[in-house]
């Protein structure tokens, strides 16, 4: 394996490690996101296993030690796996998540207490601002949020629009349609009558590059792209209740 690094905005990293025995044939992108700032963020931990790898990678950016927060969609061991390895590497780092998250899990899961954010909560990087929003169960977990970088306008999507294979780093071809294959694979979202409302909400603040966290990161039409998506889970839970 070996992570590959891609500017897919002024000054966010991807950082991408593509593994062969997940989703084979085509196997898995597993990505990770870096703010480069003055208060540097990273998005997504990874697996325990696969952190000297990503601390390699990132480590080519900026020392790791120099990390500030470190963010994920959910609790999840791609998402969030490796968070006390990098908390060991970064002394000043904390763990910044929504509220559901830090009283159910991280209060207890990680080695030091995390910083607890409501939903609408900004984070001044210096030079970058992360704001914090909660999408419980979207695409899955109770404690499920996104982060939005407002001065590029980029979506820390998590796991929505999930799609397989070894893909271009950043593309502005379609993801929906993929993503509605991978969905039909992996059966991993919670539909609920509130799913397409909350990406829609996503979609409203006119994001400029989707990252995603399996898959290629988007920067065409994005709001044109979440809607699509919201369509599709609209589409999936009225067929569920047979409307």
């Amino acid at each position: 394996m070996q992570t590959r690094i891609t500017e897919i905005a002024d000054r966010i990293y991807r950082l991408s490690t593509y593994v062969t025995d997940v989703a084979p044939p085509a196997g898995f992108t597993f990505n990770q996101f870096l703010v480069d700032a003055d208060q540097p963020l990273l998005f997504h931990c990874g697996y325990r296993r696969m952190f000297p790898l990503i601390a390699e990678a990132l480590g080519r950016i900026l020392p790791v030690d120099q990390l500030r927060y470190i963010g994920f969609g959910h609790m999840e061991a791609d998402e969030c796996g490796a968070m006390n390895e990098w908390l060991a590497a970064a002394p000043r780092a904390e763990v910044a998540h929504g509220m559901t998250a830090s009283m159910v899990s991280l209060q207890d899961l990680a080695d030091r207490p995390p910083l607890a954010l409501t939903d609408g909560a900004v984070l001044d990087l210096g030079g970058r601002r992360v704001r914090y929003i909660d999408t419980p169960h979207v695409p899955h977990g109770w404690e499920a949020g996104l982060m939005y970088e407002e001065v590029t306008g980029t979506l820390l999507c998590g796991d929505l629009f999930t799609h397989v294979g070894d893909v271009p780093p950043l593309v502005s071809t379609d993801i929906v349609g993929p993503a509605a294959q991978a969905e039909s694979m992996f059966l991993a979202s919670a539909i609920k009558p509130s799913t397409a409302p909350i990406i829609r909400s996503l979609a409203a603040l006119q994001p400029r590059t989707l990252a995603l966290m399996h898959g290629s990161s988007f920067n065409g039409d994005c709001a044109a792209a979440l809607n699509g998506l919201a369509d599709f889970y609209a589409e999936r839970l009225s067929a569920a209740l047979g409307a």
